[in-house]
């Protein structure tokens, strides 16, 4: 088994969002170290996905952003939860609760279906 796990499709967008509700304003490389943290370093973010994912969420108008100095100060854009994202994450979380509760019943079968 790989040491690295590949992320779904989709969960990238919750990742980033429940990132930022937990943390409050970060720029990418906050984000993905933070996304990276939480996983026990099972996950590692390309840029090249991130970046992208940051600009459709922006543009959705989950997040927004504003440019700031980074703890070493240097230039950096920073993003934040919008209202309209609160709602997308906890829509995006029932989802996958909701998925993940079916794939449980795949996964660990009883002997009786309902």
């Amino acid at each position: 088994m790989s040491p690295r796990l590949e992320m779904l499709k989709g969960t990238l967008d919750l990742m980033v969002l429940q990132t930022l509700q937990a943390m409050g304003a970060l720029h990418g490389y906050g984000i993905a170290r933070r996304i990276e943290q939480t996983s026990g370093n099972l996950l590692t973010l390309n840029y090249g996905t991130l970046y992208p994912a940051l600009l459709k969420l922006e543009q959705e108008g989950s997040i927004s952003s504003e440019w700031g100095l980074s703890e070493n100060n240097r230039k950096a854009k920073f993003y934040k939860l919008t209202r309209a994202g609160r709602k997308q994450l906890a829509d995006e979380t029932r989802n996958w609760e909701q998925t993940t509760a079916i794939l449980a019943r795949f996964l660990a079968p009883s002997e009786d279906p309902v």
